[in-house]
């Protein structure tokens, strides 16, 4: 009998760094998440099965992306809060979504190379450190998806807001044609 094929908690971290740069080769996709190269093409192919990337033509399907990571995410990756402790500010915590609610519980994924205290959550990729000190990018956007996973009603339709632009920009500046140099 076939295994259910079913995607992994990382697998977002892939999805979001494809939407920044989607034509990397795998081996540059793989340092930029700070998975094993193996790991990170398993990651695009499971993408691909859920129809979240298109791997022939490098291409995220946007609508699903975010369908994925606005409703499909909290419960498929449901939050573990756990203890305070020192560690990497995320979800309303970090930028980009910082200020916008000032009495916004502090969330940090466990790390001691933060500097930050409060209660900590079980990030989706075990490389969070790495794409905190490494790309920033790709750490901005995993912020917002925790704010997805841990905030509260207001608190998740601005973070939706945020992705769906930053996205959607993405997108954009991907599609734009290059300018030409004289």
């Amino acid at each position: 009998m076939a295994k259910q094929k079913s995607l992994r908690p990382h697998d977002v971290s892939v999805l979001l760094q494809l939407a920044i740069q989607p034509n990397s080769t795998f081996r540059e996709l793989a340092s930029r998440v700070s998975l094993s190269l193996g790991e990170t093409h398993n990651a695009a192919k499971r993408l691909e099965l859920a129809g979240l990337f298109r791997m022939d033509e490098r291409a995220l399907s946007l609508p699903e992306t975010l369908e994925f990571l606005v409703s499909g995410v909290p419960y498929a990756f449901p939050p573990q809060v756990g203890a305070p402790a020192r560690g990497i500010p995320t979800a309303l915590a970090a930028l980009p979504l910082l200020g916008d609610f000032p009495s916004g519980p502090v969330v940090v994924w466990a790390d001691r190379r933060g500097g930050s205290r409060g209660d900590t959550l079980v990030p989706l990729s075990p490389a969070v450190g790495d794409i905190w000190e490494r790309n920033h990018q790709l750490y901005s956007l995993l912020t917002v998806v925790d704010a997805l996973r841990v905030g509260r009603p207001k608190e998740r339709e601005r973070a939706r807001e945020h992705l769906e632009l930053v996205l959607t920009s993405l997108r954009i500046q991907q599609e734009a044609p290059s300018a030409v140099s004289d």
